[in-house]
Parts: C-alpha cells; structure tokens; sequence
C-alpha cells in the first residue's frame, strides 16, 4: 500500500439512526427501474405492461446509444409502465413472481476472453449501466480506454452503510468483478480504502489493482475527491468509477452467467425504530422497506443520504445506484424566534449554538430551510469544506453565466454534484448548488459531444 492520503478539508454530520451490523432478507413483490436514475440517457422502451419478464429481460435502451440496455432486476410481469408530464418515462414497475428466473448469458472467466467479448456480456446482461465516467457522471462509453477506473470501497456521507459488513464472505465474486474490469482499460485500477477503519479481507486480498489509503472527514470518501489527488482529470481525460456492490455484481455475471441484481440497503435515520441492514434487489419498493419501523411524525424519504439523496414517495422505490434509504422528519414548521435561542440541541457549523462543544454529539436533523433564498454571499465557509484545488464560488458564478471557457479553466472537468453537498450546508444563500452543478455539466457535455 501507497502512503496515507490525508483530506483535511470537510465536514462530518453524526446523525441519529446508523443500522446495526445485521442484515435481514426482505420479500417483496414490487421493484421498479427509473430512467430518470441515469444522466442524460433517453430511453426507448422494449416491453409493454403485461410483458412477462425474466431477471435480464431488456425493458428499455438509451434511444442515442442502443446497445446500453437496462434490464430486469426480477422475474415476473411488467405491471405498469408510469410516465410524467409531456410523456416522459419515470418508471416501470415490475410484479415479481418470486421465482427468480434468470435469463443464462454465459459463465465465464474474464482473463481468458478478450475485451469486446467482456464488453459485449456486460452489455447484453444490463451490467454495464453500473460503470460510470468522470467527467458528467455518466454512463461509461464502451468504445473508450479510461486512462484509470477508481473503486471508493468506503462512505464517509451521514449514516453511510458499511462496505466491509457488505461485501463480508464474497470474495471470489469481488475478485472476479475486478478480473473483468482489469481486461477494460490499460491503466491502473485504484482501490481506494479508509486508513482508519478495520478493513474486509476481501479488499486487502485483491489483485491487480493498487490499494491507496485514505483519512479525514467527508467527502473523503467521495470518488471525485480521491482521483483528484491520484490522478487528476483534464479536458479530454476519461476515468470510468463504480462501487463495491457493483463489482460483485460484475462478479456474479461472470460466475453464474446471469443478471444478479441482490442489493444490500441500509435503512437508517432518527425515524427508523429499528435501523438494520437489509438484503434485496435493486429497484426495491420504499413502503415494503419501512414497512412497520418508523416512528409517527410526518417524514421524508429519501433514497441515498441525507446530503445528496433523493426525496421519494412511501410507495415509490429506492434508485438503481442506491444502496442507502434515510427517513428524517419532515421541516414542516415554523419556528418562533428560533435564531434567539440558545440551541442546545442544534447543529451549527459557524458555532452559532454552543453545541460545537460537544464534537461527539448526534443530532436528529430535518429538512427544514431556516431561512429563505438570497444572493450569494462571500464567507469564506465553502472553502473550509471543499478540499479540490478550486475556487469553489468563482465555478458557480461561472455556471450561473454559462460562460464555458471559464468554467473549464476553474475546472469543472473535476467535480460532481456530490462533491458541493457540504458547500449546500454551509451556503448562508440557501441556493440549490447541486442543482448548479448539474446545469454546468450537461451544458459542457452538451458542447463537447
């Protein structure tokens, strides 16, 4: 292993609600796959409601690059096919028959078959949509040869799940996802690993990648901030990024010769009763996942954390990149003279309230604003937390005036939404910055392609 790479710049939020260390089978029968998951796909849909579906089955291609297919996470019947305003597709949800049909796309060992041929199996089977690239944070290109791919075996986000309960007893299919991607590029695969936790035998153990350790507070465990400081990315560089549990299933793929779509989801949260770890599948229904364990305040659901999760519906489902779902209260109240008192119990990160004293302290959160929208002000406070080499307000401003050449010279090529969740914060504007983020990058991918 490489020497500590220290992140020194950051924030960790403790919240109420971390799972415990078990992890339970859940049983449902409603999953769904939501287009809206992946950036800048358009789909073309491939069934239609009644369909009968295997685990594999195609359900809908990218309309600008059909040979990325997503499939199946189940076996049984396409039950609804739900759209949204001007007919865009948010949904199709499927019945499943608890048979756990598969469709058989090949076992196979991935150091023996040549690249277009692991390519092709990815491909066809629905994996492929797990392999991502920086910049935009999109669904990787097949035909490109990533200068490096990066796996952030740990989160550092609130109440993240642990990676090393997860992958725990699996070593075979962590190894023979990481065979596979070792035959995708001809650079480094980085395996990138908390220098401060007691780590799974599966990632020590890995072969043909580099293992590179990692300290301090979130977004350490952010990708974007560990290629930052191994291998940073200039215009034109690719560098493809995926997650534990995607590589098992690449695994899986390649070891049983199917679409295995098992997910590990931790549910947590102050309005969980009993915060656990559960085993399922992508896709999972929201309301079969709480069912029975929250507590009776009004509540918001969201699949991923509480920083750059998405809000859902009780009867909606988790994302196809989650494996986190968070129940906070609902911030549905006004409070009277809130800034006047004296704030014992809240969190505050300009030390406003004296609770900064007690740095262990947990905090049961919600989603209220406390405040309203207003102009950008200069505080110094998002550099404190954002530990890339950039003018984090000067790139904003920058979107915000879509002036391109600027936004490529302050280094948009580096960042993701994900990586300005802890400037959102601490923004004394109460401005959507991811929401930013996001414009700034499909407007550069929009010019470069």
């Amino acid at each position: 292993m490489s020497n500590v790479i220290k992140i020194k710049k950051g924030l960790n939020i403790n919240l109420v609600g971390e799972a415990e260390k078990t992890i339970k089978e859940l049983s449902t029968d409603q999953y769904a796959i939501k287009p809206t998951d992946f950036v800048g796909v358009f789909p073309k849909i491939l069934v239609k409601e009644g369909d009968s579906v295997k685990a594999g089955s195609p359900l809908f291609s990218d309309k600008h690059r059909e040979n990325i297919t997503f499939t199946s996470p189940v076996s049984g019947k396409v039950r609804e096919i739900k759209r949204g305003a001007k007919r865009v597709l948010l949904e199709i949800k499927i019945e499943s028959d608890g048979k756990d049909e598969s469709i058989d796309f090949g076992a196979a060992d991935p150091l023996k078959l040549k690249r277009e041929d692991i390519v092709a199996k990815l491909l066809q089977s629905g994996v492929w949509p797990f392999i991502r690239q920086r910049p935009y944070s999109v669904i990787a290109n097949p035909a490109d040869d990533p200068k490096a791919i990066f796996i952030s075996t740990f989160d550092t986000s609130p109440l993240a799940p642990d990676n090393d309960l997860i992958v725990h007893g699996q070593g075979d299919a962590f190894q023979k996802g990481l065979d596979a991607l070792s035959q995708l590029t001809s650079g480094k695969i980085h395996l990138n690993i908390d220098a401060n936790a007691t780590h799974s035998k599966v990632f020590t153990n890995s072969k043909r990648v580099q293992i590179n350790e990692f300290s301090g507070p979130h977004p350490a465990g952010n990708v974007g901030v560990q290629i930052s400081r191994l291998d940073p990315i200039n215009k034109g560089d690719v560098v493809w990024y995926l997650y534990p549990q995607d590589v098992l299933t690449i695994g899986r793929l390649f070891i049983e010769g199917k679409f295995d779509a098992e997910r590990i989801i931790a549910l947590t949260g102050s309005e969980v009763l009993r915060p656990a770890y559960f085993k399922t599948k992508i896709g999972v229904n929201i309301e079969a996942l709480v069912k029975n364990n929250t507590t009776d305040v009004t509540k918001r659901y969201i699949s991923g954390n509480v920083l750059t999760g998405k809000k859902v519906d009780l009867d909606g489902f988790a994302g196809f990149y989650n494996t986190h779902v968070t129940v906070i209260p609902e911030g549905d109240y006004f409070e009277f003279l809130g800034w006047g008192l004296p704030g014992f119990d809240k969190f505050s990160v300009s030390r406003s309230y004296p609770a900064f004293l007690f740095k262990n302290r947990k905090y049961r959160l919600d989603t209220n604003y406390h405040g309203g929208e207003r102009a950008f002000v200069m505080t110094g406070q998002y550099e404190k937390v954002f530990p890339f080499d950039i003018y984090p307000m000067q790139l904003l401003k920058a979107i915000m005036v879509e002036d391109i050449d600027l936004m490529e010279n302050l280094g948009i090529y580096e960042v993701d939404e994900e990586d300005f969740a802890l400037c959102e914060v601490v923004d004394t504007s109460k401005t959507e910055i991811q929401v930013l983020v996001r414009k700034g990058l499909d407007l550069i991918r929009k010019e470069m392609s």
